[in-house]
């Protein structure tokens, strides 16, 4: 059985809790394969679940919405991770491995920030674009690469940190709420509101901790979801801000269209600024990431997808984790992730108290 190792996060670091005692696979390779339930909507198509951020711990929301969409909704789902020497390490910025599997994809939810892939593993994501195949992106998509190469090499070419503005409609802009001081509540779009990645959604079920981005670049071409009203606090419970702050609401969920680099194809892009893992402790919104699944590979949206977690969900708090020694320690695995497991992350030094999320008996 493979075991997080508490000794290792005695004192400075919290104690980590151990993996579910359930027999473990044999070691799994590169990447976390979840096949799809037989029978149900999705059977037949794949998604692949691009995971690597310093701060938001996409590398524990990505496996979570992998098992729910594989075991409740029958997609073929592929999760990628960063890696240093043998451990998963979202720090490395140029670690990524797997990215053929985009080749036969027919979705990329993607959550990645700055990332900087090579020559030879940026082909497969020119492919994924030229075909003009939907991309679902969360929280830091918005600003998922960085440095000067491009996907595509004509006129129409998508420069790495042009990447989410292009693709998702928005780059990086700024923390509109205070940054853990002030949450997110997601507020339906009334002009949109009968849209229906919306099922199943209201005004109480989508809250973000990690707060709301700024969001300034978007068109009369984008299809706007959901707003955000900053509250007061992180607490959901919490009331929101009066004032200028909230009025008007940024955009927080939408649908865009976007040019492939190389074709005349036109793909489609939803992006949502909420998704560090904290944040999908709400129903909603991973409710939302279900639907639009569906709705971006041709499925009929469920009135209200089954979003329950497969396996217990213990996401730690969002912070930067300076230095090689928290994740080389950790030792992190696909494996670890896999069905029947929940690995329960502690959170870093120094994080505010969330007593909303589940935690480890």
């Amino acid at each position: 059985m493979k075991t997080l190792d508490f000794s290792r996060f005695c004192a400075p670091v919290l104690a980590v809790a151990a993996a579910l005692c359930l027999p473990s696979l044999a070691a799994a390779g590169d990447t976390l394969v979840l096949e799809g339930k037989a029978g149900l909507p999705g059977s037949g198509k794949k998604i692949v679940i691009v995971t690597g951020d310093e701060e938001y711990r996409s590398e524990e929301s990505g496996p979570m919405l992998g098992k729910i969409l594989s075991q409740k909704h029958g997609f073929d789902c592929e999760v990628l991770f960063a890696w240093t020497d043998g451990y998963i390490d979202p720090n490395n910025q140029q670690g990524i491995r797997g990215w053929a599997a985009l080749d036969d994809a027919d979705l990329m939810i993607i959550g990645t920030r700055f990332r900087r892939p090579s020559d030879e593993d940026a082909k497969h994501m020119t492919a994924f674009l030229n075909a003009g195949k939907p991309v679902i992106g969360f929280r830091t998509a918005t600003h998922a690469f960085n440095g000067g190469q491009k996907f595509g090499a004509g006129e129409g070419a998508i420069g790495f940190g042009e990447w989410g503005r292009k693709v998702l409609g928005e780059q990086w802009v700024n923390h509109h709420g205070g940054h853990k001081r002030e949450g997110a509540r997601g507020v339906i779009e009334e002009a949109n509101k009968d849209h229906a990645i919306l099922n199943g959604i209201t005004d109480d079920n989508v809250f973000a901790p990690s707060d709301v981005y700024g969001v300034k670049h978007l068109t009369e071409h984008d299809t706007v979801l959901l707003r955000a009203a900053v509250t007061e606090t992180l607490d959901p419970a919490s009331k929101n801000i009066p004032g200028p702050k909230n009025d008007p609401m940024q955009a927080f969920a939408w649908l865009h269209p976007y040019a492939a680099p190389d074709t005349d194809i036109v793909g489609q892009a939803f992006c949502t600024t909420g998704g560090a893992s904290l944040d999908f402790v709400s129903e909603g919104l991973r409710r939302i990431v279900v639907n639009a699944a569906y709705h971006l590979t041709g499925l009929e949206v469920p009135e209200k997808a089954d979003v329950d977690y497969v396996d217990p969900f213990y996401p730690s708090f969002f912070c930067f984790i300076k230095g090689d020694s928290w994740y080389r320690d950790l030792d992190l695995q696909p494996e670890d992730f896999g069905l029947g497991k929940a690995p329960a992350i502690p959170d870093a030094p120094g994080q505010p108290e969330w007593p909303f999320r589940d935690t480890p008996e």
